[in-house]
């Protein structure tokens, strides 16, 4: 669900990056009362992760449409939601220089529909409800699905919403929305069992992670988080560098949906403006576009003159272990900063 910068206008563009730096911002406040030694490191691995996982499209049967893990849910789960949602922040502006994926007037789009509706709507006001004291691996789980599923209905409306405030008049609203919707539930499905198997997974390894994130409190220092840590580290490296040769080659929701009412993925990119002056600076930034070392290849896979499944590129594993480590490093001189404030 990366927006491109093709469907959005300046103005909306520049609105939406100002309201996720004032939420980057807000964030930060919050955190820097609760970070410690413990939540960095954390905070660093499980952005490595989602980053490698979102690298995994999975084919919707039935619709010639994919979808990947959004992970803002995980995020909040398991660092709460304002370390959360610096993390998924991170995650997006990594993708956006170096691999292109998202453009850069997009980015504030992305960060707010990819983080602010996990971490600050769908986790505060249905996970936890819902998920109560922790103790309940069943409530917990069903907790994750329908929180994943709001988040995941929340940011395709505001995908919708935002190219009808640019003016995109080859997206009509009804037409958009009556695509979008539909595909994302089936994606929210998978995406919410796959959080469940995390939160699961955590709560059976280190319980207290669950229980000091929920409760806004700093990690005890007493408290091993090694196994979480190498966990996460070790199957970052495997989806990056390994499973991410088996991503699904059909078009993800949103370029699905597009492609169903104008005939191709991605709109026309504007000539004149700020767009085509970001899209130029992430040409040049972007060494890795498309995760790969080459142009993606393009075409119907169905019609035989598509890309390869699975796809075994050298430049594949490259750019998703190359990518989470760039994440991880980010994220940790990002809650070093945050500490740093805390400290002053």
């Amino acid at each position: 669900m990366h927006m491109a910068d093709a469907l959005l206008s300046p103005a909306v563009g520049t609105t939406m990056w100002a309201g996720s730096v004032a939420a980057l911002g807000y964030s930060s406040r919050k955190l820097k009362e609760n970070i410690d030694n413990q939540m960095i490191p954390l905070m660093g691995v499980m952005g490595a992760f989602i980053f490698a996982a979102q690298m995994i499209n999975f084919t919707i049967p039935g619709t010639g449409s994919s979808g990947h893990l959004g992970g803002g849910m995980i995020l909040a789960v398991i660092l709460g939601p304002y370390a959360a949602f610096l993390v998924m922040a991170s995650v997006l502006t990594v993708q956006a220089l170096f691999f292109a994926d998202g453009g850069l007037l997009a980015l504030g789009c992305n960060i707010w529909n990819m983080g602010v509706y996990p971490c600050f709507v769908a986790y505060p006001l249905i996970y936890k409800p819902i998920a109560g004291d922790g103790t309940s691996a069943r409530r917990m789980s069903i907790a994750a699905i329908i929180s994943v599923l709001v988040a995941l209905q929340l940011g395709p409306f505001s995908v919708v919403l935002e190219t009808l405030l640019s003016g995109k008049s080859e997206l009509p609203f009804s037409t958009f929305i009556l695509f979008m919707q539909p595909i994302h539930l089936a994606i929210g499905l998978v995406e919410g069992v796959v959080t469940a198997g995390v939160i699961r997974y955590v709560k059976n390894a280190r319980p207290e992670i669950l229980q000091s994130s929920g409760a806004f409190r700093p990690l005890d220092t007493g408290i091993s988080v090694r196994k979480v840590l190498a966990f996460f580290v070790i199957i970052a490296l495997i989806t990056g560098g390994a499973l991410s040769w088996f991503a699904s080659t059909h078009p993800d929701g949103l370029e699905w949906s597009i492609e169903k009412i104008t005939g191709r993925e991605e709109l026309a990119v504007q000539e004149r403006g700020i767009a085509p002056v970001l899209n130029k600076i992430q040409e040049k930034t972007a060494f890795l576009p498309d995760y790969t070392f080459r142009p993606a290849v393009t075409g119907d896979p169905e019609a035989g003159n598509g890309p390869a499944w699975p796809s075994i590129e050298a430049g594949t594993s490259v750019a998703g272990i190359v990518g989470s480590a760039m994440v991880l490093g980010l994220v940790l001189l990002t809650g070093i900063g945050v500490r740093s404030f805390k400290r002053r």
